[in-house]
């Protein structure tokens, strides 16, 4: 879309699928409950978080060629759908098995929905608006983020049941397939070179394009970590009482949501390059003083500055990579979900080194040094355009 115009009637349900992709961070309290309900350890609980982002590596990419045969609002239906799927599932057999598979089927519908819907999102706004409704899209996302675990401990506490909030989050998802397959949205066709597995990858040798999809596995990579080791970070740490420590996700995702919003508006008036910088340097101070911080209400606090500080890195990311690369979206939009993947592999990694020191401050460092990574290619991407401007 390259006028001024914004229409609500196209934009609003392309939103509402965020709301849907924050579904996908009911792994947080997944874990605390389905450890507690089947006595795991560490290391067997991370395997939650595998189950959901590991298809964000095998299938982000087919799911991006295949949407550029098929279009973005199909696929984005089709993801939606899945998902309310792999909500239903608790409610038919509950095991850890079962608990595996409903995760699993989360994130196979995760998948096809971020595939779909970030560069959907950018099809329906003005181009010099891309990235303030990028960061938009994350501050609903963060929303339903936040408001998933106090509706699993309220539910759980009103009706003895956490996996009720599974069965709403379905019927959502449900309506929200109805109200997108009843909206004609236009969809930008990409012209030339149809998108492949070679294309794709071949995208890869590209430095930046590389650098930027290594920032995705990581950022996500941070965000996943939070959620779903900070419960276990609290009670073995600070022998916080386990209603704190559940709550320090919903914190997260509070700063997360807040940092989203102002990141909506800042974007108005800050350039992108400028703000990613400056959310990932907060990001490496926040982390850094999370692992010395003294008592369990300052690292609370902490944890709401993490949630601030990156909220905006994932879609600032984006959209400076398909700004760079506009022709190539659903090749990049492939390749950067597919680094959602890092979802799957920190968690686990933190788990482990956890498990295996006795000591999950070690397992935290993965996240400092994550942190420092982005910090690396925000200051390496102001660098190179400061170049380019004195050019």
């Amino acid at each position: 879309m390259s006028t001024k115009n914004i229409s609500l009637r196209f934009v609003t349900p392309v939103l509402m699928s965020f709301f849907v992709m924050s579904f996908c961070d009911l792994v947080g309290i997944g874990v605390d409950r389905v450890k507690l309900d089947f006595s795991l350890t560490n290391t067997l609980a991370q395997l939650i978080p595998s189950a959901v982002f590991l298809w964000f590596f095998i299938l982000s990419v087919p799911v991006g060629i295949l949407q550029d045969r098929l279009g973005k609002r199909n696929i984005l239906n089709l993801g939606m759908l899945i998902t309310a799927v792999g909500l239903f599932v608790p409610f038919v057999y509950y095991s850890f098995s079962s608990a595996l598979i409903a995760f699993a089927l989360l994130g196979i519908g995760n998948t096809i929905v971020q595939v779909s819907a970030n560069p959907l999102l950018v099809d329906v706004v003005p181009a010099a608006r891309r990235s303030s409704f990028l960061s938009l899209s994350q501050f609903i996302k963060a929303v339903g983020s936040m408001i998933a675990p106090p509706l699993a401990g309220w539910t759980a506490a009103q009706f003895g049941d956490w996996k009720l909030i599974f069965i709403t989050f379905g019927v959502v998802s449900l309506l929200s397939v109805l109200w997108l397959a009843l909206t004609p949205v236009e969809e930008v066709k990409m012209s030339g070179e149809r998108a492949t597995f070679g294309s794709s990858f071949r995208l890869l040798l590209n430095s930046y394009i590389l650098l930027m999809v290594v920032g995705i596995f990581l950022v996500v990579g941070i965000d996943v970590g939070i959620n779903a080791f900070s419960g276990q970070y609290f009670l073995s740490k600070f022998n916080s009482d386990r209603m704190l420590a559940e709550s320090a996700r919903s914190i997260y995702f509070f700063g997360k949501m807040l940092g989203t919003f102002g990141g909506a508006i800042m974007l108005a008036v800050l350039s992108s390059r400028k703000l990613f910088f400056w959310s990932a340097v907060t990001g490496v101070l926040s982390i850094l003083l999370l692992l010395i911080a003294p008592s369990d209400k300052a690292a609370i606090v902490i944890v709401f500055i993490i949630g601030l500080g990156i909220a905006n890195i994932f879609p600032l990311i984006f959209s400076l990579t398909v700004e760079k690369y506009p022709l190539r979206a659903n090749e990049i939009s492939g390749l950067m979900i597919m680094a959602v993947s890092g979802g799957a592999v920190l968690p686990p990694l933190m788990g482990l080194i956890s498990d295996a020191t006795g000591n999950v401050t070690w397992g935290m460092m993965v996240l400092l040094l994550s942190a420092a990574y982005l910090l690396f290619i925000s200051h390496n991407h102001q660098k190179s355009e400061q170049k380019n401007y004195n050019k």
